[in-house]
């Protein structure tokens, strides 16, 4: 542990050195890390989305969650493979860079960037509208102005102050989790007082129209529904980059996925719909965490659960902003962003990534007020499948990097992903198969198939761009790139 921050080999490439500040620097501290690991997997869409989830599927959104932490399992464990062995700042689009193409690096980020940047517009705005109800002096506008403005200072300062910020955030939003669930679960045993015992019970699983009472197709429509409450897994291995031992950092957020996806999500899921029969009103009406409080006569749940929403929200805002910036100056290193956007500051911050994240946040924050049923309504739909992409995009660059990497630096795979290369197959095929089922969800403006065709369509103006300038350059490879493997072949 040093007391002074010392820039990581991980997160130089080319102009690291040679920047102002040296390139980014380790800053985060494992306490950090760890948390940002264990708080990546719980997003707001958890609290609020569920209750949606489990009226479509009823106890079988159990088995929904199940098969989408078994894909996020699989994915982050090759993700795990490919950091340990080269921790990077681009993380899986620096990977992609290498083993699939320039044209994948560039496509897959810029593509995440746009996600997260749509993400900050629609975080912020939910935030908003929680602190409008405590305070409504201040407009809905307002507050969501002074919270981007307040958690962009913080990215400004230091890696290290968004790793502390994140670390109490992400602490709340686990405290509060891992306290529902034993709460709960004494509740369900029938061992807590005030409690609707008449209500908690493990019954609750098969007795209102058995385990599926809309039969098993709805297990299918159930992942559509929660499939992205699991973004976010990925920040630890972008974040790794500016840890104080990044292999370390990667290898342990990797190894801890499984036991983090099956407490947070199946744990607290399986307790929400043990408190109270999945058809029961109040699930709809006040949402499914709410509800399961409520049924513990626990007062001011509503506000309880406001709060703890609240502090996810501001969680995944910070993240976002850091995971964009982040990912701007990794294509800033590699020449397919502007070259500000790679420069840092001597506390080792990439401002201009930072505040051009930012900014495009703002705007989809004022075209969500001004627009929200247009303009608006495109940026969410189209972003809508990106994380579907970049766990396709993980899979194929996971299938060549592990010969890379046996061939140059055999010691470096420390974490390997199973049954390679058949499990990354199959992980690719399911990916696949859950976009084409997308395809057959027609109702409403944001249903399945709109998210998918405007995401393919995004997806294919920036691929084009790729190859344009991909073309341009003479397949000339990326000098972060080339130092990477430089790194690779030393060892």
């Amino acid at each position: 542990m040093t007391s002074q921050p010392t820039p990581t080999k991980a997160a130089h490439g080319p102009g690291g050195p040679g920047e102002p500040g040296g390139g980014l620097q380790a800053g985060l501290k494992n306490r950090h890390l760890s948390m940002i690991a264990i708080g990546g997997v719980i997003g707001a869409g958890l609290f609020v989305g569920s209750s949606t989830g489990i009226a479509t599927a009823g106890p079988g959104i159990l088995l929904s969650y199940a098969l989408v932490g078994t894909l996020v399992v699989l994915v982050m464990r090759m993700l795990g493979e490919m950091s340990a062995a080269n921790p990077s700042s681009g993380s899986f689009s620096a990977h992609a860079d290498r083993a699939l193409g320039r044209w994948a690096g560039f496509s897959i980020g810029w593509l995440y960037w746009f996600f997260w940047v749509v993400v900050l517009a629609v975080e912020a705005t939910a935030g908003a509208k929680i602190l409008e109800g405590w305070i409504p002096a201040v407009p809905q506008w307002g507050w969501a102005l002074i919270v981007m403005v307040v958690l962009t200072a913080t990215n400004l300062v230091s890696v290290g102050s968004y790793g502390e910020f994140e670390f109490w955030f992400a602490g709340i939003k686990v405290v509060a989790i891992g306290g529902f669930i034993v709460v709960g679960a004494l509740a369900v045993l029938g061992i807590l007082p005030g409690a609707d015992s008449d209500k908690a019970s493990f019954g609750n699983l098969t007795d209102h129209g058995g385990f599926l009472p809309h039969g098993p197709g709805t297990i299918l429509t159930g992942v559509l529904l929660v499939v992205f409450s699991f973004m976010g897994s990925e920040i630890a291995t972008l974040a790794a980059g500016e840890s104080e031992d990044p292999q370390r950092a990667v290898t342990k957020s990797t190894n801890s996925i499984i036991w983090r996806i099956g407490v947070f999500y199946l744990g607290s899921i399986l307790i929400v719909v043990s408190l109270l029969p999945w058809n029961d009103p109040s699930i709809k009406e006040k949402g499914s965490y709410v509800a399961a409080l409520d049924s513990l006569g626990i007062a001011h749940a509503g506000q309880i659960m406001n709060f703890i929403v609240l502090t996810s929200v501001l969680s995944c805002l910070n993240s976002g902003l850091y995971t964009a910036s982040r990912m701007a100056f990794s294509l800033g290193q590699r020449g397919d962003a502007p070259k500000a956007f790679a420069k840092t500051t001597s506390r080792g911050v990439p401002t201009a990534a930072i505040v051009v994240s930012v900014v495009f946040g703002f705007v989809a924050v004022f075209f969500n007020y001004k627009f929200p049923d247009s303009v608006f309504l495109f940026l969410v739909n189209s972003s809508g499948a990106v994380a579907l992409f970049v766990w396709l995009v993980i899979c194929f660059s996971q299938l060549r990097m592990r010969k890379i990497i046996q061939r140059e630096a055999p010691e470096k795979l420390v974490v390997k992903m199973w049954l390679y290369p058949y499990l990354t197959w199959a992980t690719a095929a399911l990916i696949v198969f859950v976009l084409g089922y997308m395809l057959t969800d027609t109702e409403g403006e944001s249903s399945g198939r709109t998210t998918v065709l405007l995401s393919l369509l995004v997806a294919a103006v920036v691929i084009v761009i790729a190859v344009v300038k991909e073309k341009v350059r003479g397949n000339r490879p990326a000098p972060a790139v080339e130092a990477e493997a430089d790194k690779v072949s030393v060892g």
